[in-house]
């Protein structure tokens, strides 16, 4: 779903890593999480080698293998820096080890640890971007409409939301037929059940990316925010990769992650003193301060002459 296409050189060049390296890339291999983690991989290695770095990747699967075992195994003098583990009890293990080399987490846990960085798709990040764009258009009060049977899979959004907005929210069972100028309407569903929802109020109706789905008609005027790299064709690396699965933006996202994780990657790599910086992601704005790394998703709004950023 893109906006348009064009080419810029990719971000990522710009960073000039050691003549060489070893990076370990934890993984799971097999279970719940391994699809997820196929579409994380597909996007990290998409952009290593669009890089054309030479620094040396070699996987781990956290599947079958602890990470006290992992650790003792696999990292030597060689290995430079280590790329995940995904499932956030593996997060916590590796924390506990007390690593004296960079680890790029590729999820969020609840602690911090010296050496240890957490890069995620966060519902947290989500919320914060939404809540920037309430108060962009001055809502003080939100009205939140939920599809019955995905409130497992937005209590988080929900929870982080709470927190970030501040005001006023309200969960409601039928939908608006207005809203004042100092309300807002948030919709928590999937796209079809959108589409039978009737005609919406004009201004100020928000959704998540849940929403929003390759090749479907977004409702005008309908607000979000999400991974900018589905909506442009700015990342050389990921063109290809999603043809491969062109109707499933969930995975594309995954995609983008890796992506992202690849470009982190070679900046802690060139980066010793870990100094504060920012770029333009594929899945957002990426900064870096206090050992932390934030992502802030491109907001976007359905217009008539198709999809546009709110800046």
């Amino acid at each position: 779903m893109y906006i348009k296409k064009y080419w810029l050189p990719l971000f990522f060049a710009a960073f000039v890593s050691p003549a060489y390296a070893d990076i370990l890339v934890i993984l799971p291999e097999s279970g719940a999480m391994a699809r997820a983690s196929e579409n994380i991989k597909r996007g990290f290695l998409s952009a290593y080698a669009a890089s054309g770095s030479q620094e040396k990747i070699i996987f781990a699967d956290s599947t079958k293998n602890s990470m006290d075992y992992i650790f003792k195994k696999k990292v030597n003098n060689k290995i430079k820096l280590v790329v995940g583990p995904l499932a956030r009890t593996d997060i916590d293990a590796v924390m506990q080890l007390e690593p004296k080399l960079p680890v790029l987490a590729l999820n969020d846990v609840n602690q911090h640890a010296e050496n240890v960085w957490q890069f995620s798709l966060s519902k947290q990040h989500d919320a914060a971007a939404l809540t920037q764009l309430l108060k962009n258009d001055r809502v003080k009060k939100l009205w939140v409409l939920r599809e019955t049977g995905t409130e497992a899979a937005t209590e988080l959004f929900m929870q982080a939301l709470s927190v970030e907005f501040g005001s006023e929210i309200q969960v409601i069972d039928t939908l608006p037929k207005k809203i004042s100028r100092k309300e807002g309407l948030l919709l928590l569903g999937h796209h079809q059940w959108i589409q039978q929802l009737g005609e919406l109020p004009e201004k100020k109706v928000y959704a998540t990316p849940l929403s929003i789905e390759q090749g479907q008609t977004i409702p005008l005027g309908l607000s979000f925010c999400d991974t900018p790299a589905l909506y442009n064709g700015q990342w050389v690396d990921l063109i290809e990769a999603y043809k491969e699965q062109p109707e499933n933006m969930a995975f594309q996202r995954l995609l983008a992650f890796g992506g992202d994780a690849w470009t982190i990657t070679q900046y802690l790599l060139s980066n010793q003193n870990q100094q504060e910086t920012s770029f333009m992601g594929r899945t957002g704005a990426i900064s870096f301060k206090d050992n932390k790394i934030f992502r802030q998703p491109t907001c976007y709004q359905q217009q008539e002459h198709g999809i546009q950023i709110l800046k």
